[in-house]
């Protein structure tokens, strides 16, 4: 069980993570979203991100489906989370935001096709 912090740059929005059996799967997306804030994200079921401050600061973006919902602090601007298109019982938090982590030291990072292969984009079998 572990549980850390996240907080966006100015410390407006601050969310607990709860991770039972670790961080998983480190990734980095290509879509036309995540290419241009470039962050390496890792997920928590909905339950396990609980927003503790900062509520208010949040704005959500949509585009396309409309279906994945992120987040960012109005305030600095910083992504901290989404609500994920593939899985929408999951958010994507971004680890660059997690207390203690430091992304450029981070190994094993695994690049997904949300550019050309979304998983929700496949046709159903």
């Amino acid at each position: 069980m572990r549980d850390h912090r996240l907080t966006c740059h100015c410390g407006a929005v601050e969310l607990a993570l709860h991770f039972p059996n670790g961080m998983g799967e480190l990734r980095r997306c290509n879509c036309s979203i995540c290419a241009r804030k470039g962050a390496v994200a890792t997920s928590v079921n909905l339950e396990d991100l609980k927003i503790i401050q900062g509520q208010e600061a949040l704005s959500v973006y949509t585009f396309n489906t409309h279906s994945a919902k992120h987040y960012f602090c109005k305030h600095c601007g910083i992504y901290t989370h989404h609500q994920r298109r593939s899985n929408p019982q999951e958010y994507g938090v971004n680890v660059g935001c997690i207390e203690g982590i430091t992304p450029e030291n981070l190994t094993q990072i695994t690049l997904l096709d949300g550019r050309d292969d979304h998983p929700s984009d496949r046709p159903a079998t």
